[in-house]
């Protein structure tokens, strides 16, 4: 069973925290998590929020990436239509020689109007920008000169991995999981209901046939003795999260899961956040077997770093040696 941490440092007035403090809270369970057990860190990217979603997750990896010596950074995902593919290669390179290669990027093609408003973005062209996105990666981590909007470019350093990092292809549609079969390395699915179309069209190109996706654990959970106190604690930040992604899939006219619910009862009756006791959470991991991931987002919506911590030990000391 493999444990996850992730973070988007939303960072809303209610939660009575400054984003520096944040920051700092963030780096610090990272390192913590390294050194209990905890297996990858994910970190996102979003625009122009209220609550100060990260804008720059290449810039955070690589102050994890000085912090740590073996978590794996996974920045899931990068909305490579909003950033220079040069750019991006260039960045990615320094935190992967920053980490010595324990940097995973997931490229996305975004899907938020206003976000693609933001950065002069057209959202029609926004597939052909991942595909130009990931060909340039494979080209510039060669380290060789090749060919880029007809002129030749270079660029170093390389990373440090060699031959490179795995580029992952992240979304949640059909073409997306047709597109990662072709032209990266993996698929990162918003959720498992694309696994099979991307599992089939890899199997169709030569591929390996990769299986049914592995289990994974709630999109949130947090632990603690007393269940209903501790909605009552973190269930308005969670309700800022759920609420801001069902806004995001109503602007960008998507049917997806992040719906919005109106009130913090059909939070709680969502089987994807979970509040749970230290014995309960034992039991449900178990139900989910040994090759489950478990990925644990302590301050999601903005929940203040005390909790978060509060959550994580409960984990660490009460619920990874009983699974």
């Amino acid at each position: 069973m493999r444990f996850e941490l992730r973070y988007d440092l939303r960072n809303p007035e209610s939660a009575g925290t400054s984003v520096a403090d944040r920051y700092e809270a963030a780096l610090a369970q990272i390192a913590w998590g390294e050194q209990h057990g905890f297996r990858a860190v994910t970190l996102s990217e979003h625009h122009g929020t209220e609550d100060s979603y990260l804008p720059s997750p290449l810039v955070f990896a690589a102050a994890v990436a000085t912090r740590t010596e073996r978590i794996r950074i996974r920045v899931a995902a990068l909305i490579a239509p909003l950033h220079d593919p040069l750019r991006i290669a260039e960045d990615a390179a320094v935190v992967d020689q920053l980490s010595r290669g324990r940097l995973e990027l997931v490229v996305a093609n975004g899907y938020v109007p206003s976000e693609f408003a933001m950065f002069g973005k057209d959202l029609s062209e926004r597939v052909p920008a991942v595909v130009e996105t990931i060909q340039t990666l494979k080209d510039a981590w060669t380290g060789a000169p090749f060919e880029f909007r007809g002129r030749t470019v270079r660029v170093t350093p390389r990373p440090y991995r060699d031959p490179r990092p795995g580029i992952f292809l992240g979304g949640g549609s059909a073409g997306a999981a047709r597109r990662a079969a072709r032209i990266a390395d993996a698929f990162f699915p918003m959720d498992d209901t694309y696994w099979d179309m991307y599992r089939a069209e890899l199997i169709e190109q030569g591929g390996p046939d990769l299986g049914p996706m592995p289990p994974v654990g709630p999109r949130f959970l947090h632990v603690a003795d007393d269940v209903d106190a501790a909605w009552e604690q973190v269930g308005p930040f969670v309700w800022n999260d759920r609420e801001s992604y069902g806004g995001w899939a109503e602007e960008a006219g998507l049917e997806t899961g992040h719906r919005r619910v109106s009130d913090l009862a059909g939070l709680r009756d969502d089987p994807e956040y979970r509040v749970m006791t230290p014995a309960d959470c034992v039991s449900h991991l178990r139900a989910l077997g040994g090759a489950a991931t478990i990925p644990l987002h302590p301050m999601m919506g903005g929940i203040p770093p005390d909790l978060a911590w509060s959550s994580l030990q409960t984990v660490v000391e009460e619920v990874m040696p009983n699974v």
